[in-house]
Order: structure tokens, then sequence, then C-alpha cells
């Protein structure tokens, strides 16, 4: 559970039975809530005495909380939450269901899709109390499968057969025992001329429900088997989950495995899976099949997933010279590592690089975003029956273990030549199920970290990405704004690219702002940018992926919380350089532990060590930790750090010698 600012920030909420207190308010936001429910719910019906006064002290803290957002007030035994239902995800995902059931197909597929997407993970994970998560959690979690459903039977309607495939097989994944989402699959597949994959579904729902519950299949799985089984093309479920037409016949007994599944026509091309890129070659690969099963005629298949380059690419001479370099290295790594900050175009660079040697790699490119810094990331497991996909392996030959899913991968890769970007890595167990061990095949992993444990167990390389030069920001400014335009007026466009730190990202949405604005010129433009109060909300493409604010936030997230309270309290720090014993006084810790935390905020590319204890950090970093000091520490925290920090500075004004 979360609670956000209108600026989409982060709240501080804290640990323990505030989270409780909270889940219960916000979801039952504009009613009033009796203390005794939330005392009952907070301590599962086992409270002790002192339980009412500790509930007030949360909602005190809450009120601090969201001052400002929404009020939360006092209503005669009770609290209630005032506050519009549309800024509370329960509540607008409701809304979005609601209105789903009676709009045309294609419209309800846009709300439910919408809806199902403000998910983040399980319901109340992070809220203590059993209670509580079977009061309001389970129903939320049941709503969102019933969601999911009617989606599925929503697609059906309009013939979308493939987006069914695309959008249950990764929640079947989660909920194996659910039966009318195993028979929407196996209706899909069906409809998708995949009848072997579809009988293949069933069997392997029948023994999960047959070792794990003992017991056989229901109404709505034993008639998508026989509609199967018997070849037609079932009409769509109703809301009940059964064809319109279906009659309720008893549940077929477990028919005898009839083999492997038939193999499709020449010339078909494999179904993607839902995190694979286009697959752009015909069917006629081979793979050595698993537990002894007979090989495929035909050469291996072309695969080429990678996204398309950026028109604007310019620079990087550095970066691309020492991919180079790795790649004719003997021996030839594995694995290179493209690490730097948010918005520094890694992921532009990666492409920009594969496309240029794409031809050293004859067998095709595989590429896949691991959203490290999203929730939820992307799962090594995904991610391989995707790439196993992609190298035409049927559904139903796919390993569920992930330690034989690479295995398999792994073997599939041997005596090939391909190259496999891996883009946005959060940790290196994300990675290393993923890494090719054949030489000749190779693996470009981009992160906001350095992944040190790649480097040092798996012998990667590391190639540091960061901002532009000034010249290559300028070049990038005027392939993207124009070069007449940037030409006539070069002062203000040198001090609009330092003031976007000369991050690819920053100077793309200050150009796509100029463009939508042609009466703007670039020194009114710098100027706004001055601001610093503004300088991240001007610098955004309003999406919520194309913004130097988001860009932040995301890094800032993933840190630990020691690590994010030092970030804060270096907002606090006048200017670009930190030492080390400052950021010590600042955070009122010791040496050591500050060094820690330092090291892991220059590992995420928030800080970076100029010398030996010496800190730097660019402009919207420390724009963005005075943001975040100021949301989420206290006054009076604040001002004892400002006030240890200048009894500091003036102790050792005679000794400062800074090297940055």
């Amino acid at each position: 559970m979360a609670i956000e600012t209108d600026q989409g920030l982060p709240l501080a909420l804290g640990v323990g039975r505030i989270r409780t207190v909270a889940a219960v308010l916000i979801s039952e936001v504009n009613q009033a809530v009796p203390v005794n429910r939330l005392i009952d719910l907070a301590w599962d019906g086992d409270p002790p005495a002192r339980a009412r006064g500790v509930v007030h002290n949360h909602v005190h803290r809450l009120r601090q909380l969201l001052a400002g957002q929404a009020e939360l007030a006092t209503r005669g035994q009770g609290y209630v939450l005032l506050a519009d239902p549309g800024s509370v995800d329960v509540h607008r995902f409701r809304s979005l269901v609601v209105g789903a059931r009676d709009a045309e197909p294609w419209a309800a597929v846009a709300m439910l899709r919408q809806a199902l997407g403000l998910w983040r993970g399980e319901a109340l994970a992070d809220v203590p109390g059993e209670r509580v998560r079977r009061t309001l959690g389970l129903g939320l979690s049941q709503g969102r499968l019933a969601a999911l459903q009617e989606l599925g039977r929503r697609l059906m309607l309009l013939g979308r057969y493939g987006d069914v495939v695309t959008e249950l097989t990764g929640w079947i994944v989660e909920h194996p025992l659910h039966e009318e989402l195993a028979a929407l699959l196996m209706r899909a597949l069906q409809a998708s001329g995949r009848q072997a994959e579809a009988l293949d579904h069933y069997h392997r729902v029948r023994r999960h429900l047959k070792d794990q519950l003992g017991i056989d299949p229901g109404p709505a799985l034993s008639e998508a088997y026989l509609a199967v089984l018997g070849g037609s093309h079932s009409p769509a479920p109703t809301a009940s989950g059964r064809p319109k037409s279906a009659a309720r016949r008893p549940a077929p007994a477990a028919p005898a495995y009839a083999g492997p599944p038939a193999p499709r026509p020449h010339g078909e091309p494999p179904s993607p899976g839902p995190d694979a890129g286009p697959y752009v070659a015909p069917y006629v690969a081979p793979y050595v099949a698993p537990y002894g099963r007979s090989q495929r005629p035909g050469p291996p298949p072309r695969i080429a997933q990678l996204p398309p380059v950026v028109a604007d690419f310019c620079g990087r001479d550095r970066e691309l010279t020492l991919l180079d370099q790795h790649l004719e290295r003997v021996p030839q790594p594995a694995c290179v590592v493209l690490a730097g900050a948010g918005g520094t175009g890694k992921t532009t660079l990666a492409v920009q690089w594969a496309h240029r040697r794409k031809a050293e790699f004859p067998d095709g490119q595989l590429f896949a975003d691991l959203r490290g810094f999203e929730r939820p990331p992307m799962r090594p497991g995904t991610v391989l029956t995707a790439f196993l996909r992609a190298l035409d392996v049927p559904e139903a030959e796919i390993p569920e273990s992930v330690t034989e899913a690479a295995a398999l991968y792994r073997s599939l890769l041997a005596g090939r030549r391909l190259l496999v970007l891996l883009d946005n890595a959060g940790t290196p167990d994300q990675v290393r199920p993923l890494l090719p061990v054949t030489p000749g095949c190779l693996a470009v992993v981009t992160s906001r970290r350095r992944l040190s444990g790649l480097v040092v167990r798996d012998g990667a390389a590391l190639v540091r990405v960061g901002p532009l030069t000034s010249e290559e920001a300028l070049q990038l400014l005027g392939n993207a704004l124009g070069r007449q335009r940037v030409e006539a007026d070069s002062e203000a466009a040198r001090e609009l690219v330092e003031r976007c730190d000369r991050l690819p990202l920053a100077l793309r949405i200050a150009a796509a702002r100029l463009m939508a604005h042609p009466e703007w010129s670039l020194e009114c433009w710098s100027k706004k940018l001055a601001d610093e109060r503004r300088r991240l909300q001007e610098l955004s493409a309003h999406d919520a992926d194309l913004a130097m604010e988001t860009c932040l936030y995301l890094s800032y997230r993933a840190l630990s919380s020691g690590a994010a309270r030092l970030f804060r309290f270096l907002g606090l720090h006048p200017g670009p350089c930190v030492e080390l014993q400052d950021a010590g006084v600042l955070a009122g810790q010791d040496t050591e532990r500050t060094h820690r935390h330092l090291a892991e905020l220059c590992d995420a590319h928030l800080l970076e060590e100029h010398a030996q204890g010496h800190y730097v950090r660019p402009e919207m970093v420390r724009i963005y930790a005075v943001q975040r000091v100021a949301a989420e520490e206290p006054q009076h925290a604040r001002d004892q750090a400002a006030r240890r920090l200048i009894a500091h500075f003036a102790q050792h004004r005679e000794h400062r010698v800074s090297p940055c």
C-alpha cells in the first residue's frame, strides 16, 4: 500500500499498525469508520488496553502526512477520510469495472485494462494484521480476478484470441488452480488454432487439481476440454464463464496422455509471449528436444527482436569504442553491463550499438525489458518463457522450473551466435538465468546500478554511461529541435543543455516542449528552467515514463531505507560537492554507516565519488533531494541537521580543501 501526492511522489507512511489504520480509512473513503472497528482490525480482535490511544496517535500522524492532500476528520466515535474517490486507486478500480459491465466490448476492454493497470502487487501485502487482509484484501483480490475474467470474455467476443493468451498466461502462473481462467485460456488457444497446447494445458491443470486439492476439474474446465477435444470453435463465454449453447455435462474421466503436441504447419509463426519482441522470420526452427523427444528438421530460426534505433542519436564515441573492444577481446566476455543514471540514454546506446554489430550475430537478437525498477519487476521465468517461444519451443514443452527453463535456453543457444539485450535490469539475480554461456553469444545489460555481482562473479565487463559532453548535448539538441533554431541563439542553447545536466532524456523533453511552442525562444525556456522549484516539473512530457522527476523517483525508491534517509538529508547541503564528514553530520550517524550508504548512492548513480571521501552530484539530483527532505522529514529534524552542519563548517573552516 502506498500514498502519493498529486505529483506522484510517495509519502513516508512508515511501518506497523499505522498502515492498517490507513488502509481501512482509505478503502472506506468518505465513510465514518468507528474507532472500535479500527482497533479490532489492527489487533486481530485481541487489542491491548492502550489500543485506543495508539489509534489516536496514528490518526494524528496521518493528518500531518495528508495535510494539503486530503482531510482526516473526526465523526462521532470514529474518523472519516474526506477525499475525491477518484484519487483512491481501489475506488477507481471498482468504478471502472462497474462501468465496463454495460459498455461495448471495445470500450469495456479499455476500461478493464485501465482498472487492472492500477494494481501493484498483492492487495494489502505490506499491511499487518490477518483480519484486515482477510476482510479487505481477499475481496479486492477476488475482484481483480473477476475483472481479468471479464477482460478475457470481452476479448473473445472481439475475436482477439491472441490477446487473451497474452493477458492470461502470466496470471495463470500465479493462479494455477483457477479453473475459469484456465478454461478461458484453453478456448483462446483453440480459437487460435493451437488445439494441442489447449489440451496440454488442460492436463496440466487437472494434475495440479488432483495433486494439491484431490479433486477433478469442475464444469467450466470440463466443458472447455470437451469443446477443444471436439475440434469445434466454441462460442464466446457469457458472464457465467460458460458458452451460451453449452449443455451441462458431467466431468470427463481423465484421458490418457496422447503424446507431444502436433507440429505447426510449415511457415506458421510461433505465437509471441506477453513479453516477447516482434518475431519476423517464418517458423522453420529445429531445437534440441528436452526429455528425449525427437528433433525437428530445418535450419535454425532468425530472430530479430531489437527495438528501432533513435533517429537523432549522436556522440557516445567513447562508449561505442569500448563496446567494440569488448566484442573483439579474447576471450570475449559473455556479458557487458552498461551502467548509468536514469535518463543517460543507456537503452538508446545499447540498441544503436546492437544494430551496428548485428552482422556479428547471424542467428539473431533477443530483447527483453526487465523493468527492474518498476513494481513488479519482470521475473526471469517470464522472460525465459518468452525467449523459448521465440526459439520455437512449443508452450507445452517449456519447463515451469526456472532452473530447467534456463538449462533448455542455454542448450538451444549452443552452436549459435546470438545477441541478447537485457534492458533495465534491477539486480544480478534477475539477469543470471538469462545469460548465454556459449562462445559467440553476448548479453548486453543496461541498468541504473553497476551490477557489481555480475562483474565479480560472472566476469561481466562494465561500461559506465554518464552525461553527454557539452558539444554532444548541443548536437543532440540541434538534431531534435533543428540546427538553425539552436545556432540562432547558441548562448541560450549552451545554458539550456547545462540546466538539463546534459542528459539525453532531459534534452529530448526540452526539445519536445520547444517544438510544441515554436514562439518560445531558447532564452525564455532556459530562464524557466533556472527556477529550481519548477525545473523537474517543467522537464516532463506529461507521460509517467518521460519525466525527469519520475526518473529520479524510480532510482530513489529502490534505495535501502538508510541510504534514502541520507539522500534526503543531503538536500540540506548547499553545494554540489559533499564530503564524507559533511554527510555523516547531516544524517547524525557514524562514519562507517555513512560510508556504506554513500557507496549505495554511488552504485545507484545518484552520487559520484570524485576523489576519496569527496562526492559530487548533478544539479537535478540535488534539486530532487531538496524536494524529498522538505516532503518527508519533519521541520524539527531539518532544523537540527542544518544546525549540526553549520557548526561543523565553522569548526573545520580553516582545514577544508575540496578537490571537487
